[in-house]
């Protein structure tokens, strides 16, 4: 066995696979590639080929990296092969068995710093002065890329990490928001948002200080120990409070999943909730209101931890309507935007490739607004939008409907 971990991707996950290949044209990087060997099927192949003894070597390491951990194949594999378990394994047996500066420095921002959220904000600012000075121009083109998709931080709230927001009308409970590392840097505007919806909705809100990033970036690229301690903490931050909203897809999508990082971990995990699932509850039952048509269209980008993974599609688009929006589709099928965390960095090409197709399909609708419930989506379409020429806003569904519901009141025209 080449397995040396306990992470490592378990034979009845591998054998599982009946090598049908309806996953295949589910799968963007064998959509762009029509290799075998970039498909879910190949993976598992590769995958089944170390643990009968063949090494974890640098073919492996690129058929691996290659995967954007999507998930859509799981949506319709007939055997409900666990991929994205099974990938998360196999990316934990490269980085024990691999080494390097470059996976050291990967390590240090997906499984350290990103745990402190003095580094987050430090990194920021630096991002938010080479925006103002046009000195991301000296950057490299996929980290320019990035800078440009990036909001700015000009009048952003501060962290919501130890603050409490008290519940409006009749009290349901009390819900922790997560913060996040990327989320409550950048996006203080979607988590003011969220929070006001909740207390909105009857929910006493807090951001525990004992809180730490999710994990989802470290356990993507392989770095188990560290995420199995990011996953503790967070399960002792969270303790004694009826719900975990979480606004960004990806790392909600990773924190549903906590049992396979810590013991005890599925306590949590059952209490986790979408934040576009908990405002879009709210709205149906009559707890928060339905506002007039406005007119507008927002196309709705579906980030694939928050279809293939969460399984919620219908939610954003509820919010987006009750706000007085007209939804435009921008994708039936869901594709993957090519964001994935890193990916754009560590595989700019397919990442590319990906975004452009992504911002000519929202183009391509016409809608100038564009919703997006994940923070690595959004930065991607906003940077290739702007590559097109195509002056669009993309901001999260909850984030559009509490402006909306602004918009309301202010007129007294809420219903």
């Amino acid at each position: 066995m080449s397995w040396v971990t306990r992470h490592a991707p378990r034979a009845d996950e591998l054998s599982s696979c009946i090598q049908c290949g309806l996953c295949l044209p589910s799968c963007p990087t064998f959509r762009l590639t029509g290799l075998e060997t970039a498909s879910p099927r190949g993976r598992l192949t590769a995958m089944s080929a170390v643990a009968a003894g063949r090494p974890v070597d640098s073919r492996f390491e690129e058929i691996m990296g290659a995967c954007l951990q999507c998930r859509a194949c799981e949506v319709v594999c007939p055997s409900f092969v666990p991929f994205g378990r099974a990938m998360e394994g196999a990316r934990a047996e490269i980085a024990a068995q691999t080494s390097g500066f470059t996976r050291r420095l990967r390590r240090l921002v997906t499984a350290r710093l990103l745990r402190s959220r003095t580094a987050v904000r430090l990194g920021a600012v630096a991002a938010s002065i080479a925006q103002s000075s046009r000195l991301d121009r000296l950057a490299p083109r996929r980290i320019r890329g990035s800078l440009a998709g990036m909001r700015s931080l000009k009048g952003r709230p501060p962290s919501i990490v130890g603050r409490t927001r008290a519940a409006r009308g009749e009290r349901r409970g009390v819900a922790a928001l997560l913060a996040g590392c990327v989320m409550d840097a950048w996006f203080g505007d979607v988590h003011t948002a969220t929070v006001e919806l909740l207390a909105a909705a009857g929910w006493e809100v807090v951001s525990p200080r004992g809180q730490t990033c999710c994990g989802a970036l470290a356990a993507h690229d392989g770095w188990a120990d560290d995420t199995r301690k990011m996953a503790s903490v967070n399960m002792a931050a969270f303790r004694g409070v009826d719900l975990v909203v979480v606004n960004s897809a990806g790392c909600g999508a990773h924190m549903k999943e906590y049992d396979h990082w810590a013991d005890g971990g599925e306590e949590l995990a059952t209490r986790v909730a979408d934040a576009n699932d908990v405002v879009a509850e709210a709205i149906v039952d009559g707890r928060l209101p339905r506002l007039s048509a406005s007119g507008d269209r927002v196309a709705v980008q579906d980030p694939c931890h928050l279809r293939h993974v969460q399984r919620i599609t219908d939610q954003p688009r509820e919010i987006l309507a009750a706000a007085g929006l007209t939804v435009v589709e921008v994708d039936p099928n869901g594709g993957c935007c090519g964001a994935a965390g890193i990916y754009s960095l560590l595989e700019p090409d397919m990442s590319s490739r990906l975004g452009s197709s992504k911002a000519e399909q929202v183009q391509a609708t016409g809608a100038t607004l564009v919703a997006s419930a994940n923070p690595g989506c959004e930065i991607q379409l906003r940077s290739y939008l702007s590559e097109l020429g195509h002056e669009a806003r993309v901001a999260h569904p909850v984030e559009l409907y509490w402006e909306a519901l602004q918009r309301s009141e202010r007129r007294g025209a809420v219903r």
